[in-house]
């Protein structure tokens, strides 16, 4: 059987790439066909991938966004890794059915855990009940972690999100990509490359600096096509997103509040949002907010207050719902959507002195909704990195302490996404072999399950 692997560079569109900026990814391109992918709302990591693993929208395989409200338990769940959230066959599932022995390895995609591949690797701290956070990775087979690490090292955790965001994580998924195919050989490897994430949102994608990340992904990705090419494996370049530039950050929580329909617990002095009890809440996610109304008596006042609320482009109602896909349990009763230089914050202190102690730590999975300042360290710090070296020897040491080095400034976000931006050349893109789209100026995001199937069918046809 041929073999492929799919290599999903976060971030990559056409704006960013060029003979001169990524020499390595636009020699290859050359030879490749490829075309932009018109995204589905929310353009998010979780929602585009799993629109590309299954092919449906999210009222079908019900990933609403990187994170919801459980309306049963209460509770937002951000950023949960269980594969059984998805609903729809995965596009490699068909070919492990027509061809025995067809191997599937899946490299720090999300939805990763109890997934139907073969060889998997995803980030994974432990939580030792004595409140320590332990930065390690989980593998399928069990074996295969202690193995990975004896031979690339410890996954560099701080690096794939946070302050400390940057490119040790990338290079790790990459060398850890190289050591599953040298290992198991599978025939089809999918891999998550982030790198680009990071500074596109804090920096934002006008800022000169990001050339140096486009040049470093360019390096990292080059590298890779040239060792699968010695594989004798196939690549193709998948993105989920462009992100765009913002300079508004939109607080619906705090607005909400200012109306009494937030319903706040003390703990310890702090304010904890208790969604169960609110009349209605927003749960933040980059461009896009899921807004559950607990009081349907307010409906019509909550949708008025959106619409004309500044910054929000869009309020989609239970009926626009369904003609966008949205249609599913996990969403809000309103879906609502910033315009081009907006974004959407979790927020709902009024009082910084007030916020609960995780709001200035990176905490993905506590908080009520998605926050990027996760990615500064707090300039009000006094030598901030001196403040984050103290913390992290105290953490060695086994010395209880709270990492609250996060500002809690949203102005600092220069770069988000979520909507569809109004240019393709900030459009996710599709490239490899795919002769069936010489022609077409653009895909749907639900086209490329077929496209990728109907490429690896070919591959194992032909060997």
């Amino acid at each position: 059987m041929s073999r492929s692997a799919v290599l999903n560079v976060v971030g990559l569109t056409p704006r960013l790439i060029s003979e001169e900026r990524t020499p390595r990814i636009y020699s290859w391109m050359k030879r490749k066909q490829g075309s932009v992918i018109q995204p589905l709302i929310p353009a998010v990591t979780c929602s585009m991938q799993a629109t590309y693993l299954t092919g449906r929208r999210a009222s079908e395989h019900g990933i609403v966004a990187n994170g919801w409200y459980n309306r049963e338990l209460a509770e937002v769940q951000m950023w949960k890794q269980s594969n059984h959230l998805i609903r729809g066959e995965k596009f490699w599932d068909a070919l492990r059915r027509e061809y025995p022995g067809y191997t599937v390895a899946k490299t720090f995609w999300w939805y990763n855990m109890y997934s139907t591949a073969d060889y998997s690797i995803t980030p994974r701290p432990m939580y030792p009940a004595d409140g320590r956070k332990v930065f390690d990775v989980y593998t399928h087979p069990p074996e295969m972690r202690e193995e990975i690490k004896q031979d690339l090292g410890d996954f560099p955790f701080p690096s794939f999100w946070g302050p400390m965001a940057g490119l040790p994580s990338t290079r790790w998924i990459a060398d850890s990509a190289k050591w599953i195919e040298t290992k198991y050989l599978p025939n089809l490897q999918v891999v998550y490359l982030p790198h680009l994430d990071y500074n596109l949102q804090r920096l934002g994608p006008n800022d000169p600096a990001i050339w140096q990340d486009v040049a470093e992904i360019d390096e990292i990705v080059g590298d890779l096509i040239d060792f699968y090419k010695q594989q004798a494996v196939k690549v193709t370049l998948l993105s989920e997103y462009g992100i765009t530039a913002v300079d508004h950050p939109i607080h619906l929580n705090r607005l909400f509040r200012e109306r009494g329909w937030i319903a706040i617990r003390d703990e310890l002095g702090l304010e904890i949002l208790d969604c169960g009890a609110c009349r209605a809440f927003a749960v933040a996610d980059h461009q896009v907010a899921h807004v559950y109304v607990n009081d349907h008596t307010i409906m019509g006042e909550v949708k008025a207050l959106l619409e004309n609320t500044p910054g929000v482009q869009s309020v989609i109602d239970p009926v626009w719902k369904a003609s966008l896909g949205l249609d599913h349990v996990r969403s809000g009763d309103f879906v609502v959507v910033s315009d081009a230089t907006s974004w959407f914050t979790y927020y709902y202190w009024m009082d910084d002195a007030r916020a609960p102690d995780f709001a200035r730590c990176v905490d993905i999975h506590r908080k009520p909704g998605y926050d990027p300042v996760e990615l500064f360290l707090d300039p009000a710090l006094k030598n901030p990195k001196m403040v984050l070296a103290g913390k992290l020897a105290k953490k060695k040491m086994g010395f209880r302490m709270l990492m609250d080095v996060i500002p809690l400034d949203a102005s600092l976000i220069k770069g988000s996404h979520g909507r569809v931006p109004e240019d393709v050349q900030d459009w996710p893109l599709l490239v490899g072999d795919f002769p069936s789209l010489v022609n077409r100026e653009k895909i749907a995001a639900t086209e490329v399950y077929g496209l990728l199937q109907a490429m690896l069918r070919k591959g194992v046809g032909e060997g």
